[in-house]
């Protein structure tokens, strides 16, 4: 089952193109990790994803419903790209409750769901009531992206998740991802720099460069590994 369309998907700023997409499937329960240098388009191919900027041309569907016509999608789409998607003034508690809420969960059960993340998010982020501006940067990356997977999402979308966190949590979060996606059969598209942590994540691999897809691997041997590290040398040579 399609879960992730793009069709003839391009974003230009200034007559600059920064993404074209001709084409892009995901299916259902696919973990689909996107790496690149800096520029490479990958937040650009996010937020395009989630409606949250405009294409110049081209479509994106989710669960075969086009985002810029129809906002039912939102309903099984959970999403941290930065902090923006925070709300600051508020404890990471309650931020937990506001977000459970917006998909009609009660205080009670994101209490019960919210105890499979408590060793990412340790006593120091659920056992006090600061706010969130508060908190470091690694603890709002964990709050932001607890909030995204809490809700059991049918599609998560992620940018970046492993920046700001300690070897101890990044290790963490992707046993939970991962056990996201077994149990719950979440659709998973997530970007890093961190080639070995979306090779050690991911079930598919797109390489991305200057907004446009140069590689789509299955992540089922070892050469899309060497072929990934092959590459990055290549281009620090």
């Amino acid at each position: 089952m399609e879960v992730i369309n793009i069709t003839n998907l391009r974003k230009a700023y200034n007559k600059v193109t920064v993404l074209d997409i001709p084409l892009l499937t995901i299916n259902q329960g696919e973990i689909v990790g996107i790496v690149g240098n800096n520029g490479a388009g990958k937040t650009t191919l996010l937020r395009l994803c989630l409606d949250l900027i405009k294409a110049t041309q081209g479509t994106v569907s989710l669960n075969g419903i086009e985002i810029s016509n129809d906002d039912s999608w939102k309903k099984v789409t959970g999403s941290y790209l930065d902090t923006r998607f925070l709300i600051e003034f508020l404890t990471a508690k309650e931020f937990l409750y506001f977000t459970g809420d917006a998909y009609r969960l009660s205080k009670a059960e994101i209490d019960k769901r919210k105890i499979a993340f408590k060793k990412l998010m340790t006593d120091e982020i659920l056992g006090n009531e600061k706010y969130i501006h508060e908190f470091s940067s690694g603890n709002k990356q964990k709050i932001g992206i607890v909030s995204a997977m809490i809700i059991h999402p049918e599609i998560l979308i992620l940018d970046e998740p492993f920046n700001f966190l300690d070897p101890t949590s990044q290790f963490e979060l992707k046993r939970l991802l991962k056990e996201l996606n077994t149990i719950h059969k979440t659709t998973i598209l997530v970007s890093s720099h961190n080639i070995d942590h979306i090779i050690d994540l991911s079930s598919r691999i797109i390489l991305m460069e200057k907004g446009q897809m140069l590689k789509d691997r299955k992540n089922d041997n070892e050469e899309v590994k060497n072929e990934l590290h092959r590459y990055f040398e290549l281009l620090n040579e």
